[in-house]
């Protein structure tokens, strides 16, 4: 009860309650509490401590504190920097706050002393609750952690109740609003209740725990004991030898084993590996990985194999219903089946089919498959430039897997499919391996039979494996890897062989995948021709066929929305289902100019034309090279300049008009790379032109390379140059004399309308492509800029023309100066009006 008033300065405490009888230490933070501690050190080192109901207030009202608090005597004062003071009281009596004021410093409270809480306990019921507080805390005792454990046993010793309510809030780690709560109380029947509250809130608490921790702790114990249990199975196992459990995932894999076909030194190795599994702790991570590694290997075919069908005629037969033209394609393809079927066996070759895109090279090896009833794979290596995704990944990387081949393999489900390995030629190398190399052991028959796969880790036979390559250019093949292939070449599509493809193969497919009947659309052949020139210009067919599957899809809509039965699409109405015309003429010269040449190249789309423009201009003998032109196209360009150079004479080019210009040689469409070893004539003459400033044939188109010395070299991919000049509405083309045994390769369609002109040196190439009024050009109409020197060269040619011709003993009429001079006759060479050579005299 209270006893007397007197006011002392006062600490609110945040998240703290003392009770009487206690010690302890804290720290003040703020200005007043520092305050109250330096006015209590001077007044007789007595404080009042107190508990805010809001730990966040800072300077709290009288409002926010609780109404009960103890008087404390400060033992020792520590004041360190920045404001702050740490304190060690021992706390006395409990005081009652009755008032509150703010001191400027600190906070001074007016309090009321108690003394003792009034105890309202009848004497009797003391021993009785005495034994209901002293059965709870062995109750808390029961499941109390080792902290608290001790502290209970040392409370159940105390026999007198007021101790014992008196030591329980002081010694059990309570919460600062428990503790609050027995402080607030203002006799001992309410203590008595608050504490047996508490005690059996904290037993429940405990309790709690101790059942989660009996659970974890006893699932713990399960799983160590069945890791005990295993290891003791494998020793028991490993001694007797046997086993007595046959439905584990061990047994199921040897049975598989025992099903497999493969050799027994492959089983055996599996069998070994399965014993490894088996010994293992279930749930490891080396476990799961075995556990993928068995079930691959397991799925490989090893030497599980189909029947070939031998039958060569039917082999004929699929590929002839399944692709139109390619003659010598199929040749090619029924000879390499032939050697099989007799042999029994490849006998080493790896087909590569080379061609531009669309032109049927994978639906010509998925051909090959089903006449020879094989399974077919498909690998696709556009882009792959990692080494493990053909050797596979070691299995003890995370996230392991075996190579393409092996997963192809799978797959198959047989050792001996046939294996596209589509768009080998853009294959690349990096940090990471070269995957070009990688090939080389899958494609070099003396290897492939003993191929080894990082994941699987054992010997795999590709021997039976037939391999067939795609690419579309030839020359970015790593040259190892071409030379274990044998290329097949798959040229571009005439007109005509388009025509027939869409007809019966491409028009059929696109009805039924639209969902169209035969009746009820029609293609006329002129509208189908017209689409083919003017709407694609391409060296397969598959804007073809986007355009055939465009008409379908509008047909299926109109069918639908106007209830039409039939659709005829003719050359008249085409431009309503396709729009205008997206490929007009090939863009050429129309008109016969001088430095600007018309030339014929390949690229691995089919062929094109390209217009090469020269000019000329004061300067200081530079070349310029415009048109993203590759290395071995500035090389032609110098080797032409070069050429040019050291016949410039010939064609009244005064000898110092070199050091005074520069030659520009430009190739339109600049954003567009160009590279290849075919436009050395071309470029000649369109320099020469230039320089000389004659005209050249607008309706002639040229392709070969030249040497320093005016040769002309053969150059490939004639057949995509010659239908690139045909859609150019070109008739004449200059081509090398050494290519004409591949010419007459060529089948008449793509010949007819063409006059193939056949050429050796500049000088050829020169005389048929200046026109006739600029090829004969005397040395009468040359300007008064003609150096002397050129003049002696004329002289010294034409008097070097007649002394041969007198010694071979043949009339030649004597040139003279002032008489037209032209290439031909430097050479000794002439043509006559109707284009046939002769040599020492023109006829008449």
């Amino acid at each position: 009860m209270a006893k007397s008033k007197k006011t002392i300065p006062m600490i609110a405490l945040r998240g703290l309650t003392l009770l009487p009888g206690m010690k302890s230490t804290f720290d003040c933070v703020t200005e007043k509490s520092v305050g109250a501690l330096a006015a209590a050190m001077a007044e007789g080192r007595n404080v009042f401590l107190v508990s805010q109901m809001d730990e966040d207030a800072v300077d709290p009202l009288q409002d926010d504190l609780f109404s009960r608090g103890v008087i404390a005597h400060i033992h020792q004062y520590m004041k360190a920097a920045d404001n702050l003071a740490r304190v060690t009281v021992e706390c006395g009596p409990i005081a009652e706050l009755l008032n509150m004021s703010d001191a400027g410093t600190c906070f001074r409270a007016e309090i009321a002393r108690i003394d003792h809480v009034t105890d309202d306990l009848p004497a009797e019921s003391k021993p009785a609750m005495l034994r209901v507080l002293r059965d709870q805390l062995r109750e808390l005792h029961r499941f109390a952690g080792e902290t608290v454990y001790e502290t209970v046993d040392e409370l159940l010793k105390i026999r007198k109740l007021e101790v014992l309510m008196e030591k329980l809030p002081t010694e059990l780690p309570w919460n600062w609003e428990a503790r609050q709560s027995v402080l607030e109380s203002a006799t001992l029947s309410e203590v008595f209740q608050v504490e047996m509250q508490i005690l059996i809130m904290e037993t429940q608490a405990d309790q709690i725990r101790h059942t989660f921790q009996e659970k974890v702790q006893e699932r713990i114990d399960k799983h160590q004991k069945e890791y005990v249990l295993h290891e003791q199975m494998a020793e028991i196992r490993e001694e007797l030898g046997e086993r007595s459990d046959p439905e584990t995932d061990a047994d199921e894999m040897r049975k598989k084993v025992d099903e497999l076909v493969a050799s027994d030194e492959i089983k055996e190795k599996i069998r070994k590996e399965i014993n490894r599994f088996e010994n293992m702790p279930i749930g490891s991570q080396d476990t799961n990985v075995l556990r993928t590694y068995l079930e691959t290997v397991l799925e490989l075919p090893w030497d599980k194999r189909t029947e070939d069908n031998i039958d060569l005629s039917h082999a004929r037969e699929v590929l002839e219903k399944d692709h139109y033209g390619l003659e010598k394609v199929k040749d090619r393809v029924l000879e390499a089946l032939a050697v099989r079927i007799l042999t029994g066996e490849g006998n080493g070759q790896i087909i590569c089919l080379v061609g531009p895109p669309g032109t049927g090279k994978t639906s010509i090896a998925r051909s090959i498959a089903r006449a020879l009833g094989r399974k077919y794979v498909r690998i696709s290596l556009g882009g792959v430039h990692d080494e493990a995704e053909i050797r596979g990944h070691r299995k003890t990387y995370v996230g392991a897997m075996p190579g393409r081949l092996v997963e192809a393999l799978r797959q198959a489900q047989v050792s001996n499919p046939l294996m596209l390995l589509d768009e080998i030629d853009k294959v690349s190398s990096d940090y990471r391996g070269d995957t070009g190399a990688a090939l080389l052991e899958v494609l070099d028959t003396e290897q492939n039979s003993h191929f080894r796969d990082h994941y699987v880790e054992m010997p795999i036979d590709l021997s039976h494996v037939m391999f067939i390559a795609t690419a579309n250019n030839k020359s970015t093949i790593p040259l190892p890897l071409l030379d274990r292939m044998d290329i097949i070449e798959v040229s571009s599509y005439t007109e005509n062989e388009k025509y027939h493809i869409a007809k019966d193969y491409l028009i059929p497919k696109q009805l039924e995948r639209n969902g169209l009947k035969k009746s009820q659309l029609t293609i006329q052949a002129a509208g189908l021709r017209r689409i083919i020139h003017n709407y694609t210009r391409e060296a397969g067919v598959r804007n073809l066929e986007r355009r055939i599957g465009d008409i379908c899809r509008k047909t299926a809509r109109q069918i639908l929305e106007k209830d039409e039965v039939k659709v005829r699409v003719t050359e008249s109405n085409l431009e309503k289902y396709l729009g205008p015309e997206r490929n007009p003429e090939e863009d050429r010269n129309r008109v016969d100019q001088a430095g600007i040449v018309t030339g014929l190249a390949w690229t691995s789309v089919g062929g094109v034309t390209l217009q090469i423009e020269v000019n000329t201009m004061p300067g200081k003998g530079q070349l310029i090279l415009t048109g993203q032109m590759g290395d071995v196209m500035k090389e032609s360009a110098r080797i032409a300049l070069t050429w040019v150079r050291s016949v410039a004479t010939d064609y009244q080019v005064p000898e110092d008009w070199f050091d005074r210009h520069d030659i520009h040689i430009h190739i339109p469409e600049g954003a567009v790379p160009k590279d290849g070893p075919s436009a050395g004539i071309t470029m000649s003459t369109a320099m020469l032109s230039a320089v000389s400033g004659r005209k050249v044939r607008a309706d002639l188109a040229m392709t070969g390379e030249v040497t320093l010395r005016g040769q002309v070299l053969m150059i490939g991919g004639l057949k995509e140059k010659l239908l690139a000049a045909k859609q150019a509405d070109i008739h004449t083309v200059l081509v090398p004399a050494r290519n004409q045994p591949d010419v007459e390769e060529l089948s008449g369609e793509i010949t007819d309308g063409l006059e193939i002109l056949y050429v050796e040196e500049m000088r050829d190439v020169i005389r048929r492509a200046f026109c006739p009024d600029e090829a004969g050009k005397s040395a009468k109409t040359k300007t008064s800029k003609t150096s002397k020197t050129a003049k002696k060269t004329l002289k010294k040619t034409a008097a070097a023309d007649t002394e041969k011709a007198v010694k071979a003993e043949k009339p030649v009429k004597k040139t003279k100066t002032s008489e037209p001079v032209n290439a031909d006759r430097l050479s000794g060479k002439t043509e006559s009006a109707s284009g046939e050579m002769v040599t020492g005299k023109r006829k008449k």
